[in-house]
């Protein structure tokens, strides 16, 4: 894998954005028929991220993917500003429906996980700061089912609004934390348990790490380290606190109705 590196959204050119974005034709070109679409351009980008991050993504990497100059991309997508943002659009096509009829919390807890899901099979979205919105069909269709999933449960729009990036948040931090949990064994070459296998009687030699002097730290530790086979489980945080927040709102409606 190359270095991580960290991309930002929205900082191409707005109007071509928008217009790659949603399919709107740019100025006519001369010359033969294109012979790639710009779909094909994201789709090479987008294999060259999961195999090397964001940073393995350069206009010159995915023209040679494609078999063409650099100069000719630059006819399909005007810049790797621009291109990040249709790479995010076009994954967020992956993101399935809701079946009809779902409750608020299974709808919740069914997007919730595709979202991770999403995280693990492209974890250069991870390095993607998205401060600025992808204005594309996809991602706003991933938008509008969040908040399908709430609505008319007795929240305003403020609530909704912020209850979906609250939700974005948390599946974004722990599946971040998940995938640099896999970065960090292939890093250093030692599993989880070949790790604490080998601190472990190097900590025993210590007098003052002797567990009596952190009695809960060392009860609690165990048992989580016990039943997760290492010092943490990003999954398992990851689906208790969608847990914690999905009771959160129960007891927010709970409260309105009361009133």
């Amino acid at each position: 894998m190359t270095d991580v590196s960290t991309e930002y959204s929205g900082s191409g050119d707005p109007r071509r954005t928008i217009e790659l974005l949603w399919g709107v034709d740019g100025p006519p070109r001369r010359g033969p028929k294109p012979k790639l679409s710009v779909t094909d351009v994201v789709r090479a980008a987008i294999k060259l991220a999961d195999a090397d991050g964001i940073a393995g993504v350069s206009m010159r990497r995915v023209a040679d993917e494609l078999g063409v100059s650099p100069m000719s991309l630059y006819t399909y997508v005007p810049s790797r500003a621009e291109l990040v943002d249709l790479m995010l659009d076009h994954v967020h096509a992956e993101l399935a429906a809701v079946e009809p009829g779902t409750g608020w919390r299974a709808a919740l807890t069914a997007i919730a996980e595709d979202i991770w899901r999403m995280y693990h099979r492209h974890p250069w979205m991870l390095q993607v700061v998205t401060g600025r919105p992808t204005l594309g069909p996809h991602t706003f269709a991933k938008y509008e089912r969040e908040l399908a999933a709430l609505d008319g449960i007795g929240l305003d729009d403020l609530e909704m609004d912020a209850l979906t990036t609250l939700l974005n948040g948390v599946v974004q931090g722990f599946a971040r934390g998940s995938v640099e949990a896999a970065r960090l064994v292939s890093h250093s070459g030692m599993t989880d348990q070949q790790w604490w296998d080998a601190s472990a009687p190097v900590l025993a030699e210590i007098p003052a790490a002797d567990p009596a002097n952190y009695p809960l730290a060392s009860r609690v530790g165990t048992t989580a380290g016990q039943a997760h086979g290492a010092a943490n489980s990003p999954g398992h945080a990851f689906h208790f606190s969608l847990a914690r927040i999905l009771d959160s709102i129960e007891t927010l409606i709970a409260s309105r109705a009361a009133h």
